[in-house]
């Protein structure tokens, strides 16, 4: 059964039709939202998210996109609003922290590996993932969906629901900003030696 087939199923209520698309989208729907928040049990919790979303909402897929879009739009608004939270979180612990004389010291989280990086790459791919980390959203949706999920321009601009042109242009910021950035890195550690 195709996913679309699969979620007019769901809307009926049929939990076999459920676990067949879980089954098919667990995957991509955890790695996308791994790659965001750098933290493996932040990422199960939004996968978990998606799919209670995607259940309740089963009824509300309009075939306009395929449901691998929609289930990519889905994963990463749920993530940049778990990003969103997390940050302001952090901002009002450290405030807090400035203001209590007994507030913990805070630390920055251990640095990231994602899980599909080779053991070779895994010290350039913290840095790449730090780097990401300071894009404007829409590049770092871009950049992410291009390079680590393997996705097409044209899907990326149907997931984000811009023109490919504008996905070319945000890849090419995202690009630019991200050598800036890790040159920046690189030049400021060298100087410490």
């Amino acid at each position: 059964m195709l996913p679309e087939q699969l979620l007019q199923h769901i809307a009926a209520g049929d939990q076999a039709a459920f676990r067949q698309f879980y089954e098919l989208f667990k995957g991509r729907v955890y790695n996308t939202s791994l790659s965001y928040l750098q933290d493996q049990s932040e990422a199960e919790e939004v996968t978990q998210d998606v799919f209670v979303e995607v259940y309740h909402n089963a009824k509300n897929f309009q075939a306009r996109s395929s449901a691998s879009t929609w289930i990519y739009r889905i994963t990463i608004n749920k993530s940049l609003d778990r990003l969103r939270h997390k940050n302001r979180k952090k901002r009002f612990a450290f405030i807090s922290s400035l203001f209590n004389q007994q507030g913990s010291l805070q630390h920055d989280a251990p640095d990231f590996i994602h899980p599909g990086v080779l053991i070779e790459q895994r010290e350039n791919a913290v840095f790449l993932f730090k780097a990401m980390k300071e894009l404007p959203e829409n590049q770092h949706t871009a950049f992410l969906l291009k390079h680590i999920e393997g996705l097409s321009q044209k899907e990326i601009a149907q997931i984000m629901n811009i023109t490919e042109k504008a996905v070319e242009s945000l890849l090419s910021r995202a690009k630019y900003n991200l050598r800036k950035l890790l040159n920046d890195f690189f030049t400021h550690t060298e100087g410490l030696n």
